[in-house]
């Protein structure tokens, strides 16, 4: 995941005392977007230091592959449906690409 050409990152703020919930719904989310066209992997931590902090992150072929490919299909409404209730406030979702392939 970690060599992907563009690795997504996501700080999801859960909403308090929905840990759980959260985690047992993300290990349903996983495999749906490990399942999509373009995805090399797709990884989540939980934060040490602030309870219901979580970190996704989910390697791509492209950012394409995820805005378009991902977010444009069946797959993401399930996503959506599993994980979105549970943000406060909504996470922002950026793109970045290694400093050795901006050099290229």
């Amino acid at each position: 995941m970690l060599d992907a050409p563009v690795l997504e990152h996501a700080l999801l703020p859960v909403r308090a005392g929905m840990s759980a919930e959260f985690e047992a719904a993300m290990a349903d989310a996983l495999p749906i977007i490990e399942a999509v066209p373009g995805c090399r992997g797709a990884r989540v931590s939980r934060c040490l230091e602030r309870a219901d902090a979580y970190l996704l992150l989910v390697g791509w072929d492209s950012v394409e592959a995820h805005t378009d490919g991902f977010r444009g299909s069946p797959a993401y409404e399930r996503w959506r449906a599993l994980l979105h209730h549970f943000y406060e406030p909504f996470p922002v979702v950026e793109h970045f690409v290694d400093l050795e392939r901006t050099r290229e």
